[in-house]
């Protein structure tokens, strides 16, 4: 797609099935309010882009969209994209601190806002200097005659113009902004969307929230291109809520993550296991064992595609196929390009091991204000994912590990050194160190290893725990804490994670 092209975005998402006639089609299932047409969520978005405009937020600016998954947040997104502004998507299981580093990093000049309301008044008062957009008033327009009235006229993006930025942690655990361009959103249904092969007739899952770029393709990107279902999920999710979901949705496709897939089968009857509409599942966000795989594909009766992804690269960019063998990563998704390279950025030859790097239309721009960053990261061409890998002479990519010390959890990059200073501001903790182990599945999960001073140890945990719970966001709990007398050290004083490692296992 040529830089200088200009694309209707929210055309291509909304207004072509609206146009084509299909607007009583369903867009959206939302917990909350039931069945959205795409003639619903189009005026809603026309109208949300009325209130931006009305309240002077200018095109081009940056709006965070803090909020769970649902369709009032989607027409939110695609009413901004109607008036020129950039969604900025927030987990509302972010701090306040986290939130507002955010916000102040990405230049918001707008929020839409839907968050409980024991945490509404905290960030009504943090971003009081932004104008803000309650979701109540896009769910007044969901119940309306979808009419459009005065909206603004659709923006014309330049292809390659700002239209998403995502955050993602780095392995300082200080969120980046990833600049995607507007080409990018279109490319991904050409990329990983067409191993998908999404119809009208599909109705999607995805376990992954909007404010992640696995998620916002999964429900966002890809389903709406294709004109079809997509099923939202808000709060919490666990395997008895996708289990619950599948049962009463049916869905064609499922978008989720190892540990889901590796709970179902205790939770779903033998007869559930068979009796479903699922023709295909995916996998992504964290490393998924060969032999899950297998054991999915055996009980479910349906292909699973394991697929990585990076934030960077805006969603899948390597998915397995037909022709893959049994542990392997896949192989790169159409338009992309996937090498192994040096410290040097040299192309190294099959079956050696390098820096994993993606080369192709949805690599995003760059970040927001981390040069040093972004010239580590974005150069030769494309994109460096952080992975380790090697590609084997028939193209397949072979995932290894990470190239830092980051955790993988559940699809959430976590870097350590942001838990372990929650936990060393605990009075009474001496030392402390988190990594990463294995679960019975084979899954990653967090440990953190905790040395207590003169203190009763059972009242350091619980006071860890407490600490956690009040600053860190869910997924970046560990699962488990241990107590020990002291963490070890290789010979020159470093803590040595390798053996921390190993007594996890």
């Amino acid at each position: 797609m040529s830089a200088l092209r200009e694309v209707d975005l929210v055309e291509s998402f909304v207004g072509k099935h609206v146009a084509a006639g299909n607007g009583d089609r369903i867009s959206y299932i939302d917990p909350d309010i039931g069945q959205v047409t795409y003639h619903q969520l189009y005026y809603a978005a026309g109208m949300f882009a009325a209130r931006l405009t009305d309240q002077g937020i200018r095109s081009g600016s940056r709006c965070l969209v803090i909020a769970d998954d649902s369709a009032a947040a989607i027409a939110a997104i695609v009413g901004m994209w109607w008036c020129g502004c950039i969604p900025v998507p927030i987990s509302p299981s972010l701090t306040e601190k986290e939130i507002g580093f955010i916000a102040e990093d990405s230049g918001a000049a707008g929020t839409y806002l839907d968050v409980p309301s024991a945490k509404r008044a905290g960030l009504a008062t943090l971003l009081s200097e932004i104008e803000q957009f309650d979701s109540t008033l896009v769910l007044e327009d969901f119940a309306k005659v979808p009419e459009l009235g005065q909206v603004p006229a659709r923006t014309q993006w330049v292809s390659s113009q700002e239209a998403l930025v995502q955050y993602t942690s780095g392995s300082t655990g200080v969120a980046k902004g990833v600049r995607h361009s507007a080409a990018a959103l279109l490319e991904v249904s050409s990329g990983f969307g067409r191993i998908l092969a999404l119809t009208p007739a599909d109705t999607v899952l995805s376990t992954a929230k909007l404010s992640f770029g696995y998620g916002f393709g999964n429900s966002v990107l890809l389903p709406l291109q294709a004109g079809a279902c997509t099923v939202l999920l808000r709060g919490g999710i666990d395997p008895y809520v996708v289990a619950s979901a599948v049962r009463a949705h049916r869905p064609t496709v499922l978008c989720s993550v190892p540990r889901i897939y590796a709970s179902l089968p205790r939770i779903l009857g033998n007869g559930e296991m068979t009796d479903h509409r699922l023709r295909i599942a995916v996998t992504a966000g964290e490393r998924c064992p060969g032999e899950l795989i297998e054991s999915t594909e055996r009980l479910l009766g349906i292909p699973v595609v394991n697929g990585l992804g990076a934030t960077e690269a805006l969603h899948i960019v390597i998915a397995t196929s037909d022709r893959s063998e049994p542990g392997t990563t896949g192989f790169a998704v159409p338009g992309a390009v996937a090498t192994v390279r040096d410290d040097d950025g040299q192309v190294l030859a099959d079956g050696i091991e390098g820096r994993l790097h993606i080369a192709g239309p949805t690599v995003a721009a760059g970040y927001l204000n981390r040069p040093a960053a972004e010239r580590k990261t974005f150069t030769d061409g494309g994109v460096y994912t952080g992975d380790i890998a090697l590609i084997s002479s028939d193209g397949s990519v072979h995932y290894l590990a990470r190239t830092d010390d980051m955790l993988n959890l559940g699809g959430h990059k976590v870097a350590p050194a942001e838990i372990e200073n929650v936990i060393h501001g605990v009075r009474d903790v001496a030392d402390c160190a988190v990594v990463a182990s294995l679960t019975e599945d084979g899954l990653d999960e967090a440990i953190a290893y905790v040395v207590s001073k003169d203190a009763d140890a059972a009242v350091v945990r619980h006071a860890v725990l407490a600490a956690m719970r009040a600053e860190l966001a869910p997924f970046k709990r560990p699962s488990r804490i241990e107590m020990v007398d002291a963490l070890p050290t290789t010979s020159t004083g470093k803590l040595a994670r390798y053996q921390l490692r190993t007594m996890a296992r």
